[in-house]
């Protein structure tokens, strides 16, 4: 997607301050951080939202799962906790047309939220 700023961060025409990559997922703090430790996990294949994901997806959902779980662990968020948020549309603020998965944590989360 030629305008998708995800897209350009995963093509290297954006910088990005990275945490993971490999083949088919990407994460990267995220530039507007809402919590101490804010980072931002996507796929390389652009799918514009949770809602756009299909069953031959499911492997790479999958994998975005045990990423998350890693960066996790690695920033020390295993032990307190932290929380994923897919913010889906415009009314789930959605703010970006590409599925991203929100690691956040390094503080006791409240609820509701927003």
């Amino acid at each position: 997607m030629g305008d998708c700023i995800f897209c350009k961060i995963i093509a290297g025409e954006i910088p990005s301050n990275k945490v993971y990559e490999d083949d088919e997922v990407l994460a990267f703090c995220d530039i507007t951080p809402q919590a101490p430790v804010h980072i931002l996990v996507i796929p390389k294949k652009h799918i514009s939202s949770i809602l756009a994901a299909q069953p031959e997806d499911a492997a790479l959902l999958w994998h975005i799962t045990q990423v998350i779980q890693t960066v996790a662990k690695e920033q020390g968020l295993a032990e307190n906790g932290f929380r994923i948020a897919v913010n889906t549309g415009r009314d789930g603020a959605q703010s970006v047309p590409h599925l991203h998965f929100h690691i956040l944590g390094g503080r006791a989360m409240g609820w509701p939220p927003g």
